[in-house]
């Protein structure tokens, strides 16, 4: 398909997903990188039982909190 009869699809509201290779698109800047992190066990209890009552995981809950913490600085 041509980029210019994609752009009117796109344009026009229809489905383009067809045309895309999903199964390599990326997201730049948004790769994953591993960090280890030590945290004080009543740290990681509470954090536990925060977890729990909302049914997520623990690493969930960090990720939350300081995605919140760092858009507050903007």
């Amino acid at each position: 398909m041509k980029a210019i009869d994609f752009d009117k699809k796109f344009d026009n509201g229809e489905d383009i997903t067809q045309s895309l290779d999903l199964a390599n698109a990326h997201r730049p800047g948004h790769e994953n990188r591993r960090v280890n992190v030590d945290f004080p066990a009543w740290m990681v209890e509470e954090l536990d039982m925060e977890a729990k009552r909302l049914g997520v995981t623990r690493q969930s809950i960090i990720k939350v909190w300081i995605a919140e913490r760092l858009e507050r600085r903007t």
